[in-house]
């Protein structure tokens, strides 16, 4: 009886959490049968030669001041003089760095009554994530069609959600925080792409998808994802943990793979759990990948709820 009672407060396992947040982001309901039809696995075939084929010259460019001012917050000798003068090329960066740092987090004692005030009053680490939010949140919304005009304002939400929790776990996982937090921003960026293929390729007649099917596009996103960070000549370690993203389900073995295996799901849950898709009370240590203790695993499902939940009246 006591066996029954844990299986029944357990979350649901990893596939099935993935397949609940796919069918949320595209607006599908639940899969009819489990298998892909033949006509789903003729469609996924096509979409696997379209992928193969996927100009990644056409996805949108990176903003030339992003990568500049990474490179350039690298730098200890810079002043916020500098830094400024680097930001201000960019306008709409200029009033997100504003707006932040007039949020009730950053208010200061003395008005901020200049860029570079603000800049100094931010500090390196929130610097980098303002100008990556501001630079991915307009290529994950860019998704077009029917499905993408549902699907880009929640894979913006997870993409938020995912790069706060692999910041935590590449704390504790001996990663660069700002590295983990770059790649679970961008680990969702190919899927836009297979939401658009979807509307272009996929007929009406395939109904509500099938788990086998739908898992198989989000493989095909993922590899997409891969050749779209290696495009923008992201770091490293970052392209180093979506290629083991891509080789899944083998375990990744790098410290940034591991935080992103885990901050992907973790995300999911967050999220489903947000829209009352999911049930916040269930015990979600069956349901991540093993790549940290539990303990550290919960603290960050904690930490994301603490960041994250609407609060309560």
């Amino acid at each position: 009886m006591v066996a029954d009672v844990a299986a029944a407060e357990a979350g649901p396992p990893l596939p099935v959490v993935e397949d609940r947040f796919h069918r949320f982001v595209l607006g599908l309901p639940e899969a009819a049968d489990e298998a892909a039809s033949t006509a789903e696995q003729a469609t996924l075939r096509r979409l696997e030669a379209i992928g193969e084929r996927f100009d990644v010259s056409g996805l949108p460019r990176l903003p030339s001041v992003l990568p500049q001012l990474l490179r350039a917050l690298k730098n200890d000798n810079l002043g916020g003089s500098q830094l400024a003068a680097l930001i201000g090329r960019d306008p709409v960066l200029v009033g997100e760095v504003m707006r932040v740092t007039g949020s009730a987090h950053y208010r200061a004692a003395q008005p901020i009554n200049s860029l570079q005030h603000a800049v100094v009053l931010l500090g390196r680490d929130a610097l980098r994530r303002v100008a990556t939010l501001h630079v991915m949140k307009p290529i994950l919304q860019a998704s077009a069609g029917m499905r993408g005009h549902m699907a880009g304002p929640w894979l913006w939400e997870h993409a938020e959600r995912c790069a706060h929790a692999a910041a935590f776990l590449g704390r504790h996982g001996g990663c660069d925080p700002f590295e983990a937090f770059l790649a679970g921003m961008v680990c969702h960026t190919g899927t836009g792409a297979i939401v658009r293929l979807l509307d272009q390729e996929a007929p009406p007649s395939l109904g509500p998808f099938s788990p086998v099917f739908l898992a198989g596009c989000m493989r095909i996103g993922a590899r997409l994802s891969l050749r779209a960070v290696r495009h923008w000549d992201m770091p490293a370690k970052v392209v180093e943990a979506l290629a083991e993203r891509v080789n899944a389900p083998q375990a990744p073995v790098s410290s940034l793979g591991k935080a992103l295996a885990c901050a992907d799901p973790l995300a999911m849950v967050q999220l489903l759990v947000e829209r009352g898709l999911l049930d916040a009370g269930l015990d979600y240590a069956p349901t991540w990948p093993a790549c940290f203790p539990a303990p550290v695993m919960l603290r960050a499902q904690q930490d994301l709820r603490r960041q994250f939940m609407p609060a309560q009246d």
